[in-house]
């Protein structure tokens, strides 16, 4: 019962945080599989949900969206875990799809992601093998994570978020994200400003949003 109530917890938040098609991806793409995860990967491994996002949309390099199982947004690094089966992801692929994986998963290893797969099968049947993996993938950087400068990682972070959001972030964007209140987000967007990375769109007297300059894209 612990895992259900902290499972319905964790839908309910992200399906309030999202409209469109970003909500109807959730409701359509969290399914047996991606629960399964959860309930005999992740949960025995962290016994929370903190920082894991469900159905997170990430853009290519041609700016088209795709959806990734599951997104681990930290300060020591980015995560992103497919939940594979072997009749969608490799039995139904073509050539065309199967070029575009591999160059997707190149791609988002470029911005930073750090691309985690398990088979369905294994989810199922060998989850003791899945978390051994898990951890040690994800543990060395939280244990190193003690001795990292988190004002760099976020900034970078950030600065891939605006990039991911066609250029341009909102304090409401670094909220969701990071899970901070809208402070923290604005003085983290302002001090980027000030390092040359952002310049804030003002209209009237607010900012509505801040837009990348060429400068932080050396900076990704």
């Amino acid at each position: 019962m612990e895992f259900e109530l902290a499972h319905q917890t964790f839908m309910k938040k992200h399906t309030a945080l999202r409209s469109g098609e970003r909500k109807g991806r959730l409701l359509r793409g969290h399914n047996y599989a991606e629960k399964l995860f959860l309930q005999q990967v992740w949960y025995p491994l962290f016994q929370h949900f903190d920082h894991l996002h469900p159905e997170y949309e990430i853009y290519d390099w041609n700016r088209k969206s795709q959806f990734i199982d599951f997104a681990y947004l930290t300060p020591f690094g980015r995560f992103g875990i497919e939940c594979d089966g072997f009749q969608s992801h490799v039995k139904d692929m073509d050539r065309e799809k199967f070029s575009y994986s591999l160059n997707r998963e190149t791609f988002l290893t470029g911005m930073g992601w750090k691309m985690i797969h398990f088979s369905f099968d294994d989810i199922q049947h060998r989850p003791d093998v899945c978390r051994m993996l898990l951890q040690m993938v994800i543990g060395p950087r939280m244990i190193r994570h003690g001795a990292t400068n988190f004002s760099a990682i976020m900034e970078k972070e950030m600065l891939r978020l605006a990039w991911q959001l066609g250029s341009r972030v909102r304090p409401k964007d670094v909220i969701e994200q990071f899970d901070v209140d809208f402070r923290t987000a604005r003085k983290r967007l302002r001090n980027l400003v000030d390092k040359g990375y952002l310049t804030p769109v003002v209209r009237g007297e607010d900012v509505r949003y801040y837009e990348l300059n060429q400068v932080s894209m050396e900076h990704l």
